[in-house]
């Protein structure tokens, strides 16, 4: 089992060696683990973002482990040096086009979400956002018009092969978990939404068991405020998982709790490849003083086990523990509690 770890700057140092601990306390059978630089750290040891070491040592791997990219003193450096590049092109080189992100209120934590506590506790999702298409990919450009005028435009495509191969991440999701899927697009108004929908419809015959509906996006938005335990899984394309995604993690109450998977195509001895990172960022406000709340990438770290190396009962306990842990108030500065990095982690490993 290799993983590659991938620290990178501010605070991702700090938690991502809380969820290797973790890691390391499961006594996992060849466990290999490997660490290299990426960001803002690699830039300025190896003069660029994504050095090809690093590279190399993630397409070496089984699974990728990400803590998170970004220095403000690297700010003013050109765009294709900056240390968020490296995650981007991390992304592109190893094939990452699904991207997983679940959303849930723990018990006993209701009282965080701006949502009404008695609407927040029925919050409990998993967007899967198709990740290397639509608009943020398309073609674009400024132009001027006949009257003269200066306007921007942007092409949203997709093809589809694309819009199969991330319906079958959802729809073999939503068959595991016994969970209904909602497809999200804007079909009324939009062709490509129209295709993405024409497609779904053909992958779901290959899923009899799993209960589809379609959604349009703006629903959708007011859905996951209102009337949260109706979703599932939830499939969408890149545009609007970008902006469901946010407002499903801003529900939960603290992006210190929220993970993520990105999975590719390739398949290794144990199951997909991925890399799992916290959602939030490297807050240098906070680096170094073991402020940081690691239970975004301990629990990315539980997906890992599941999806890339098909350990179910042990990606289980890894979340169980997390979820102990904050029934028994074990909670960070960003959840209103006083236990620093290290004691959290500790408090985890404990609960195992």
């Amino acid at each position: 089992m290799k993983i590659a770890i991938l620290p990178g700057d501010g605070i991702g140092p700090e938690v991502t060696a809380e969820a290797v601990a973790v890691l390391e306390s499961l006594a996992l059978p060849g466990l290999t683990l490997f660490e290299g630089d990426v960001g803002g750290i690699a830039y300025k040891r190896h003069g660029v973002p994504l050095p090809d070491e690093t590279l190399d040592m993630a397409r070496a791997a089984d699974a990728v482990l990400f803590g998170a990219v970004g220095d403000p003193s690297c700010d003013t450096l050109e765009r294709h040096l900056r240390p968020e590049q490296a995650i981007l092109g991390l992304r592109k080189h190893l094939g990452l086009f699904a991207n997983l992100r679940p959303a849930r209120v723990f018990a006993g934590l209701e009282h965080l979400s701006p949502l009404r506590a008695d609407i927040a506790g029925g919050l409990d999702m998993l967007i899967v956002r198709e990740l290397t298409g639509d608009v943020y990919f398309g073609a674009k450009g400024r132009r001027v018009s006949e009257a003269g005028e200066h306007e921007g435009w942007d092409a949203m495509s997709y093809a589809e092969h694309e819009v199969r191969r991330i319906a079958h991440v959802a729809f073999r999701a939503a068959a595991a978990g016994g969970h209904p899927l909602t497809s999200v697009d804007k079909a009324n108004v939009l062709e490509t939404s129209q295709l993405w929908r024409d497609v779904v419809i053909e992958v779901a015959a290959e899923y009899p068991d799993v209960e589809l509906d379609h959604m349009y996006v703006d629903n959708a938005a007011m859905q996951v405020v209102s009337h949260p335990d109706r979703f599932g899984v939830v499939l969408t394309g890149n545009l609007f998982g970008d902006i469901l995604s946010d407002l499903a993690s801003a529900a939960v109450g603290s992006i210190g709790l929220l993970p993520s998977a990105s999975l590719g195509e390739r398949e290794t001895a144990f199951g997909t490849f991925g890399l799992y990172e916290p959602i939030h960022g490297s807050a240098p406000d906070i680096a170094g003083q073991g402020k940081a709340n690691p239970m975004a990438t301990i629990l990315s770290a539980a997906m890992m086990l599941r999806h890339s190396f098909g350990m179910d009962a042990e990606a289980a306990r890894v979340e169980n523990a997390v979820a102990a842990t904050l029934a028994d108030g074990i909670l960070g500065g960003d959840l209103g509690g006083s236990h620093g990095t290290a004691a959290i982690g500790e408090a985890v490993r404990a609960r195992l």
